[in-house]
């Protein structure tokens, strides 16, 4: 019997799947976004309280970010169910600031540092992650994935001993719960069911109230009380710049992480721009400032099965409404309820395909020393950025080593009319790295009087190049022998006419 198609109907694309009008007609696709909303705030809470104490603010200035974040990027950002909220990574550049010059000072510089993401968002920047390569990103996830982890071990440790029994409770439901039905969030099950466990039977285990206290009013107008001088700028120039340039590579890294899970585009120059104008919305209303967040996006995405604005949007409603009007609720959740949501997360979202034996014995070693480093420089200063940063170098570092070994140069002597001709052919590509070495390819005592290096399989790119050809001219020429370049590209020809002879002797 033929099925109708009104009983199979068509698929929604990936893309179709981030339309909030779609969404807004769908009761469960709508209900998905609802409940994912509210296991992000619910998981929100004790990390924006655990940061606020990082930068050494009251807690109430951490939740008002998180709340401000999600809701303004929610309208301009560029990547659909990414959250955003107060982070650890902004925490540990803007706290030395709090310190020194005081909570004022702090706020001024969060609301810098979104001008300076503007600026840099809208200049272009977002195009950069194009440089950043797979193995970089791979160890980034991983990194995120360990440290999500290692953040929930203190947690564990000088605790009830009932708390264990409750995370592995928990975990049983979110990773159990899943394979016998998706129809609601298993991360808000568990904290539903721990919470009702942990109330009826008073059980004394740690909680949310016991991370700090919960505001119980609105965020309100702030504005900074500093001076409007040089003197303020030069204060919190470097603190705004380090938070922007930290604040945009998390959040442009994590786009790029939910776009492969999603299999969608995001517009990345919309969500650099987005993330300081939400620094700047964040910095006015009293907030510490922040980015995307990869724990809480992954809940949202790959957990609760998110895809559009409205969850993004609804997860920094719900975290308001649960501090301010429901934070007698709140606070008797258990963290071991949190705990298992962030472990189940950590374990998600580790690319363990990477470590496969098969994967290593298979991938490139440079590949590999990539995404170790790459999570060894994160791990080592709990900063993914200084963590990509050091994975970028390296892959510099090794690429350049791989093509500098790939510039070939073959000699070759013939005679013509008893003159006799060294003719040597350079294939590769000649930059900085492969420059160096093509000084000593050739054979400068033992040449004819006739020397021709043909260059037509080879490109110049610098004046590393070609300051080494001149240096090889130079060393002939002291050798008395006449030497011809021959078979430049028009790029490289002009780039010698320019430079050739210019860059000083020696090589």
């Amino acid at each position: 019997m033929a099925t109708t198609q009104a009983e199979h109907p068509p698929a929604f694309t990936p893309e179709q799947l981030q339309s909030v009008r779609g969404t807004l007609m769908s009761p469960r696709r709508l209900k998905t976004e609802v409940l994912a909303g509210l296991v992000v705030a619910l998981a929100l809470i004790p990390e924006a309280i655990a940061f606020s104490i990082i930068a050494g603010v009251d807690p109430r200035i951490g939740l008002f970010a998180s709340f401000t974040m999600a809701v303004t990027i929610a309208f301009v950002g560029g990547r659909p169910a990414m959250i955003s909220a107060a982070t650890g990574a902004i925490a540990l550049v803007i706290a030395p600031l709090v310190k020194s010059h005081g909570v004022d000072y702090f706020i001024a510089a969060v609301i810098l540092a979104g001008i300076f993401q503007i600026i840099l968002g809208l200049s272009g920047v977002a195009k950069l992650m194009r440089f950043i390569p797979r193995s970089v990103m791979v160890g980034f996830v991983n990194a995120l994935a360990i440290l999500i982890f290692m953040s929930q071990v203190p947690e564990l440790l000088g605790v009830p001993w009932l708390v264990y029994p409750l995370v592995a409770l928990g975990l049983a439901i979110v990773f159990g719960l899943p394979k016998l039905t998706k129809a609601v969030p298993a991360p808000l099950v568990a904290i539903i069911v721990l919470t009702l466990i942990t109330v009826f039977a008073a059980v004394a285990v740690p909680t949310v109230g016991d991370k700090g206290e919960l505001p119980n009013s609105l965020p309100t107008l702030f504005i900074p009380n500093v001076p409007f001088s040089l003197e303020t700028l030069q204060i919190i120039f470097p603190f705004s710049l380090a938070m922007a340039f930290v604040g945009l590579l998390e959040s442009l890294m994590t786009a790029k992480l939910v776009d492969d899970v999603t299999d969608t585009r995001s517009h990345k120059t919309r969500e650099a721009w987005g993330q300081g104008v939400a620094n700047i919305v964040t910095g006015f209303t009293g907030g510490m400032g922040g980015c995307a967040m990869i724990g809480q996006t992954m809940i949202n995405v790959k957990a609760s099965g998110a895809r559009t604005r409205i969850s993004t949007f609804l997860a920094g409603v719900f975290l308001l409404i649960l501090v301010v009007a429901l934070g007698g609720i709140v606070s008797v959740i258990p963290m071991a309820a949190l705990v298992a949501v962030m472990i189940f997360v950590s374990v998600a979202t580790f690319d363990w395909h990477s470590i496969h034996p098969r994967t290593l014995k298979m991938m490139p070693k440079s590949e590999t020393a990539v995404m170790v480093a790459t999570v060894i420089g994160t791990v080592a200063t709990h900063n993914l950025a200084i963590g990509v940063g050091v994975g970028v170098m390296v892959a510099m570092v090794l690429f350049a080593r791989r093509v500098a070994h790939l510039v070939t140069v073959e000699r070759t002597v013939t005679t013509v009319g008893g003159h006799e001709t060294a003719t040597y052919v350079v294939d590769g590509e000649l930059f900085f790295a492969s420059s160096n070495d093509l000084y000593t390819q050739f054979e400068y005592a033992l040449d004819p009087n006739h020397v021709v290096i043909d260059m037509h399989a080879s490109h110049l790119w610098d004046a590393s190049t070609i300051a080494a050809l001149d240096a090889i001219t130079e060393k002939y020429h002291h050798h008395g022998t006449d030497v011809k370049i021959i078979g430049l590209n028009q790029a490289s020809t002009a780039m010698r006419e320019r430079l050739g002879g210019k860059l000083g002797a020696g090589h």
